[in-house]
């Protein structure tokens, strides 16, 4: 894994966005999107909102994805085994930039089709908490036709990731905004922030 680190992480300080293929194995993306996908059909998904808990918001015109927040405590295998791989990519992280990560949260993110997100930064005004955020994919055979993807907004230029299979997304929080193109079929991905306290 330390290649596939290092990748993430060489691509993030050159470009302010890393980009990473293969960060979840075939195997871990497949049983993830296969939790997300019985979650959804338990009803278990929540419609996202923007700001933080106390001041959240809902509105369908600026974001239209569903979530569900990953914890150790569900006993799944499969979360514990994204959470063993994140705790290692934070060590690592920590141990060669000095960040002072000190914990993460993630959530199971779907985005039925015609959903989106518009343009936003991951960090909220009044918390400045989260340092990174980071978007791992579990989408098979997605084509370019499909839609949904990232869009990541630097000054006038546009960068349009696609959210392909066990591809990991990492940038800083405050920094890029970004936004979720329309998507054309279910767009599937785990989505989070490394934080400090």
């Amino acid at each position: 894994m330390q290649t596939i680190f290092d990748t993430l992480i060489t691509s993030f300080i050159d470009h302010k966005v890393g980009i990473a293929d293969h960060f979840l194995s075939a195997s871990l993306a497949t049983h993830l999107k296969e939790n997300l996908t019985t979650l959804h059909a338990q009803k278990q998904l929540r419609s996202a909102g923007t700001g933080n808990d106390a001041l959240v918001v809902h509105d369908k015109q600026v974001r239209s994805d569903r979530i569900y927040w990953l914890d150790r405590s569900h006993n799944n295998g499969y979360e514990n085994e994204f959470f063993d791989l994140m705790d290692r990519f934070v060590s690592y992280l920590n141990e060669t930039c000095y960040t002072g990560i000190t914990g993460y949260e993630f959530h199971y993110t779907l985005y039925e089709t015609g959903s989106f997100y518009k343009k936003h930064l991951d960090q909220f005004r009044t918390n400045d908490s989260r340092q990174y955020s980071m978007i791992l994919y579990l989408n098979t055979d997605w084509q370019a036709d499909d839609g949904g993807e990232l869009c990541i907004h630097q000054g006038d230029t546009r960068q349009y990731i696609a959210p392909e299979n066990g591809k990991s997304v990492f940038f800083k929080s405050s920094e890029l905004v970004h936004e979720v193109l329309r998507t054309n079929k279910p767009r599937m991905s785990i989505t989070g922030w490394l934080k400090v306290n």
